[in-house]
């Protein structure tokens, strides 16, 4: 194969220097933590919430989470820093500095 006029390898790579490479542009340093985050979704918030409430992003700035109904809004804003702390504690992350939630219509 001829390699890239770019200086870029076309080569395969593994699997887990693409996740590390796609965390870190979203501030995440650690894929699995963030797979874990994804992964476990259901453990960090209980079956009800988890039903209602998917996380949609994670960087340095804040967890992203939708909801389908303006009042499961409501119970996240209430759970706030305790949502942050679950998320630090079954992850391995750091703690989000805040959460932004979004009401999918």
């Amino acid at each position: 194969m001829d390699p890239d006029p770019y200086g870029r390898d076309p080569g395969p790579r593994p699997i887990d220097a693409s996740l590390d490479a796609v965390s870190k542009k979203l501030g995440v340093d650690d894929a699995r933590g963030l797979g874990r985050l994804f992964a476990h979704w259901e453990e960090v918030v209980g079956p009800a919430m988890a039903e209602h409430v998917r996380p949609t992003r994670l960087d340095g700035e804040a967890l992203v989470v939708t909801v389908d109904h303006p009042a499961w809004a409501t119970q996240v804003r209430r759970l706030g820093e305790e949502l942050l702390d679950r998320v630090a504690e079954r992850t391995g992350l750091g703690r989000p500095p805040r959460v932004e939630v979004r009401v999918r219509r």
